[in-house]
C-alpha cells in the first residue's frame, strides 16, 4: 500500500510539473542557502581558531609608552618605557611561566639579487617557547647568542620562497640586514595570518642584543618596544595581569591615580572574543538562511490545499470505494514530504558547488561538514510533515458525499 502510495504522490507531482518545480523551488533555495552560509561561517570559525592556536596560549603583552596622554589616545609600543630589567622582574612573578622581550622594526634583506621589506623581531630564545613557534628546518640562537650579540637569524616561510625559491636551502647562508651579515640558522614552521590579517610567516628573527646594537641603534640602551608574558594557566591570568600592573607601576614610580607608561593586553581575551563573534555570525548566517526554509514550507503548504480542492472529487471517489481517513492523510502527506526531500537534495546540491564555487574565486576558506548537510536535510523533511500535514488532515476529513457532488 505505501508503494502504491507513494508511486501515486509521484505521479501527482508529474502530472503538474512547473506547479511543483515552483512549489519545490523555495525549499532549494533555502537548503543551498543554509548550507552555503553554515560552510562559510565555519571556515571563518576555523580560520578563527587557527590564528588563536598560532599566536599561542594564555599571553599578555605589555607595551611600552601610555595608552593616553592628556586625555588622548596615543600609539602604544612607541615611547622607549620597558627594558630588559623589567622583562627580568617580571619572570619572578607567580603564576608567570615564560618572559620575552621584544624589540621591532621592519628593513630591508638581502641575499644576491634578491630582495624583500620584511619586519625584524629582536628576541630571546623564550620567544619561539611562549608562541609555540617551532623549526621545519635548523636549530634556534641560544642565550650566547644573545649574550655575544650573534648575527644570526631566523627566517619565516614567506621570506624564503620570496628570497631563496624552491631551490635553494637557506641553512647556513649569509643574508644582508641594513648592510649588516646575517647567518641563518634555522627556519620558521608556518603560522600563517593573524586575525587582523598579518603575515606572521613575513617574518626574521634574530637576537635581542644583536637587534638593539646593529640593527635598531637610535634606541635607548636597553629598551624594548613590548614584552610578551605567558601565564601559567587560565585561572591564573586575572592575578598574572594585577601582579604586572602593580609591579610595573611600583619600578616605574607612577603614582595611584596618574597614567602608566605602559599598556597591559590580554591577548588570549581579545582571541577568544573573536572567536565568539566569529561562532555567533556564523549561527546568524544559518538562521537568517533557515528563514527561505519556512517560506519554502508556507508554499508547500499553499499548494496543497490548492491540490486538495482541486482533487477533491477523486478523493470522495476514493473514499467510496474504500479508502480510509489514513490513507487519504498519507498520501497528501507523502506528496509534500516527496516535494520537500526532492527539493533539499536539490538545494544540497547546489549549496556545496556554490560553496566550492566561493572557494575557487575569493579563495576563503570553506568547510561542508557531514552535520550541516544533516541539520539542512532534517529541518527541510520536518517543514514538508508540518506544513503538509494541514491540507493533508483536510483532505482526509472531508465528507465522501459532500466531495462526490463537488464540481
Amino acid at each position: 500500500m505505501f508503494t502504491a502510495m507513494l508511486g501515486e504522490a509521484w505521479h501527482a507531482m508529474g502530472a503538474n510539473r512547473l506547479r511543483t518545480f515552483l512549489t519545490m523551488l523555495g525549499m532549494v533555495i533555502g537548503v543551498s542557502a543554509v548550507v552555503l552560509m553554515m560552510a562559510i561561517g565555519q571556515g571563518a570559525e576555523a580560520a578563527v581558531k587557527r590564528s588563536i592556536s598560532a599566536m599561542g596560549s594564555n599571553l599578555f603583552v605589555v607595551l611600552s609608552g601610555p595608552p593616553s596622554a592628556g586625555g588622548a589616545r596615543s600609539a602604544t609600543g612607541n615611547a622607549p618605557s620597558l627594558n630588559i630589567k623589567d622583562a627580568n622582574a617580571i619572570s619572578d612573578l607567580d603564576g608567570v611561566v615564560g618572559v620575552a622581550p621584544v624589540t621591532m622594526g621592519k628593513a630591508q634583506i638581502v641575499f644576491g639579487s634578491n630582495n624583500w621589506n620584511t619586519d625584524i623581531i629582536g628576541t630571546t630564545p623564550s620567544y619561539l617557547d611562549i608562541r609555540g613557534w617551532n623549526l621545519s628546518d635548523g636549530y634556534a640562537f641560544s642565550e650566547s647568542d644573545i649574550r655575544s650579540a650573534t648575527r644570526v637569524a631566523l627566517v619565516g616561510k614567506t621570506i624564503v620562497q620570496n628570497i631563496f625559491g624552491d631551490n635553494i636551502d637557506p641553512i647556513g647562508k649569509t643574508i644582508r640586514i641594513k648592510q649588516s651579515p646575517f647567518v641563518i640558522l634555522g627556519v620558521l614552521d608556518s603560522k600563517g595570518q593573524t586575525l587582523d590579517g598579518r603575515d606572521q610567516d613575513d617574518t626574521i628573527i634574530v637576537p635581542l642584543t644583536t637587534a638593539q646594537r646593529k640593527l635598531f641603534g637610535n634606541q635607548l640602551p636597553g629598551s624594548v618596544r613590548q614584552i610578551m608574558v605567558q601565564a601559567e594557566s587560565d585561572n591564573t591570568m586575572p592575578m598574572v595581569e594585577q601582579g604586572l600592573n602593580s609591579l610595573l607601576n611600583q619600578r616605574h614610580n607612577i603614582r595611584e591615580g596618574s597614567d602608566s607608561d605602559f599598556s597591559v593586553r590580554n591577548l588570549t581575551a581579545i582571541a577568544n572574543s573573536a572567536a565568539e563573534t566569529t561562532r555567533t555570525m556564523s549561527l546568524l548566517l544559518g538562521a537568517i538562511a533557515s528563514v527561505s526554509l519556512l517560506v519554502g514550507g508556507i508554499g508547500i503548504m499553499n499548494i496543497m490545499l490548492v491540490s486538495v480542492t482541486e482533487r477533491t472529487r477523486e478523493i470522495g471517489i476514493r473514499m467510496a470505494i474504500g479508502a480510509r481517513q489514513r490513507d487519504i492523510l498519507l498520501q497528501f502527506l507523502l506528496e509534500a514530504i516527496v516535494i520537500s526531500i526532492v527539493g533539499c537534495l536539490i538545494g544540497i546540491a547546489i549549496g556545496v558547488g556554490g560553496a566550492i564555487m566561493v572557494n575557487i574565486i575569493t579563495k576563503a576558506e570553506i568547510i561542508i561538514s557531514a552535520n550541516s548537510v544533516a541539520i539542512a536535510f532534517g529541518v527541510a523533511a520536518s517543514i514538508g510533515v508540518f506544513f503538509g500535514f494541514y491540507p493533508a488532515r483536510k483532505a482526509a476529513m472531508l465528507n465522501p458525499i459532500e466531495a462526490l457532488r463537488y464540481q
